[in-house]
């Protein structure tokens, strides 16, 4: 018994000892220089990461090629996109924001409704949010306040505190019934 007991913290001091001594790989020391604001670095690393199909990395990518000065929203948007089309979430909700304003992209409000649904219904609250706008306005989709109040109560549920205020704020354009309707598809609701 005390062998065992002697050789299980051998082994785990062993163990502790190997996982400091293990470098970080491209994508962490990538998202270091980021962090650092060693952008040329970052964008080294994560580069060929990308270009392997790394979604992560093609998502990082999209994100430096906006903070950039001066920002390049073409390259943006293109790798948002090769990781939007992989059901990278994030990469999504960025595409439709693109889309939206038109950073990189012909604005097309139907093309920014539809990748902000698609992250929307991965449960990605800044998507829900947006898609809610999207509804409240008419943009690129049929104007719908009760559409509109289920995506901000899922964003509101997520955290997203702007989405409850405009949740809160087109509650006062609604009926009580077109409010309970909103929150009955809100719970039916169900993340893909």
């Amino acid at each position: 018994m005390k062998r065992t007991f002697k050789a299980a913290i051998a082994a785990l001091v062993l163990a502790v000892g190997l996982a400091g001594s293990v470098a970080a790989g491209p994508f962490e020391d990538g998202t270091a220089a980021a962090s650092r604001g060693d952008y040329d670095t970052a964008m080294r690393l994560f580069r060929p990461l990308a270009d392997q199909g790394d979604r992560s990395a093609q998502t990082s990518l999209g994100h430096l090629f906006t903070i950039i000065i001066p920002p390049d929203y073409a390259a943006a948007a293109n790798w948002y996109g090769k990781a939007a089309e992989q059901g990278g979430a994030v990469a999504q909700e960025r595409l439709g924001f693109q889309y939206a304003n038109g950073l990189g992209v012909t604005q097309d409000l139907a093309a920014a409704a539809s990748w902000y649904r698609k992250a929307a219904d991965q449960g990605y609250a800044n998507a829900q949010a947006s898609l809610g706008l999207m509804y409240v306005f008419g943009l690129g989709v049929p104007q719908d306040y009760v559409t509109a109040y289920m995506w901000f109560n899922l964003a509101s549920a997520r955290g997203n505190r702007d989405a409850a205020r405009d949740r809160d704020k087109i509650a006062t354009q609604m009926t009580p019934e077109q409010i309970a309707a909103a929150q009955n598809l809100a719970s039916e609701w169900k993340q893909k």
